[in-house]
């Protein structure tokens, strides 16, 4: 049941709710996820981090699972081990290593195969395949380019062609769609503006679309106070992350309106047992856990560690990424 106590977030309860979700390996639904496993680890632990708690996951145990990902044919990390690798699950891996300052425990060729691995994805047209089977993304482009800015290997080689295919993304609306073309979506505008933001390339963008954006985004505001994907959707929790994120990468975060939002987040909790879910009275989940908390972040409430709107991950571990172009 959700919480009605609109002033409190339950922070005490969200990392009793993380801390158990690796204990329940006996259940079903642990198995099932197991495609999801390195980004739901990530999920945990970022929110631990803006909850300021993250020594409740096992430093060791966690660098030991992630490692137990990485695919030494391939070079890229899997979701869990045995599974084939992938550029969603590599950024994941890639994330965890860096929260834990580990990026060391991968040798330097390992590092060169993920590397090797990033860019073997990459499209002629500058976008990027998820893995070998072609699915094309702007999410793809975000977890590349984002893998190899904490690697510190990004290269204009890669770069410029990455970026003419997000601007190309770009649609009449003021949004993103995740190809030219497609519909507009706020997860995609995360995506592309993220790239843009992490390679120092939002100035590509013209002041009237940026104004654009800024208003596609800040319309996605319903009247209870949350955030929706796109016109005429439910709003959902995770969507406080997409948003807010895009708007403070644009410095448009003041367009939204902060009370209501934090009010529908705090509706989403689960009193009794923790967690954060899509909206109110739904099932709690660790992915719209800390994409719930991530947006009570970015908006400065609750005194949680502020999270970078680049990388998703607490500026306290991003502000040892190398900024590129590199010196």
């Amino acid at each position: 049941m959700a919480s009605k106590e609109r002033g409190t977030l339950l922070k005490e309860k969200h990392v009793r709710y993380i801390e158990s979700l690796d204990k329940k390996q006996d259940t079903l639904e642990f198995w099932l996820t197991e495609h999801l496993r390195i980004n739901g680890v990530y999920w945990g632990l970022n929110a631990l981090c803006m909850l300021r708690s993250k020594d409740v996951f096992n430093r060791e145990d966690l660098i030991k699972f992630v490692l137990g990902c990485y695919v030494e044919s391939t070079g890229g990390f899997a979701a869990f081990p045995r599974h084939d690798a992938h550029l969603a699950s590599t950024l994941s891996g890639i994330q965890l290593l860096k929260m834990y300052d580990a990026i060391d425990s991968l040798s330097k060729s390992q590092i060169d195969k993920c590397v090797n691995f990033i860019k073997s994805n990459q499209m002629k047209d500058g976008s990027f395949q998820g893995d070998r089977f072609g699915e094309v993304d702007t999410r793809f482009v975000y977890t590349a380019i984002s893998s190899l800015s904490i690697l510190e290997r990004l290269t204009p080689e890669v770069v410029d062609p990455a970026v003419d295919f997000i601007l190309r993304c770009y649609n009449f609306d003021g949004g993103f769609g995740l190809c030219p073309g497609a519909e507009s979506h706020a997860a995609q505008v995360f995506t592309c503006l993220g790239t843009l933001a992490v390679v120092n390339r939002l100035q590509d963008l013209t002041k009237a679309q940026v104004d654009e954006i800024g208003w596609w985004l800040c319309e996605r505001q319903v009247p209870e106070g949350g955030l929706n994907g796109r016109p005429s959707k439910l709003p959902d929790v995770c969507y406080s992350w997409w948003v807010l994120s895009s708007l403070s990468l644009i410095d448009r975060l003041e367009w939204i309106d902060f009370e209501k939002l934090r009010g529908f987040i705090l509706d989403c909790q689960d009193e009794k047992r923790g967690g954060i879910s899509d909206r109110p009275d739904n099932e709690v989940d660790v992915f719209h856990t800390v994409f719930g908390i991530a947006g009570l972040s970015l908006m400065g409430f609750e005194d949680l560690v502020p999270i970078d709107p680049t990388y998703c991950m607490t500026y306290d571990i991003t502000n040892t990424i190398k900024k590129y172009p590199y010196n």
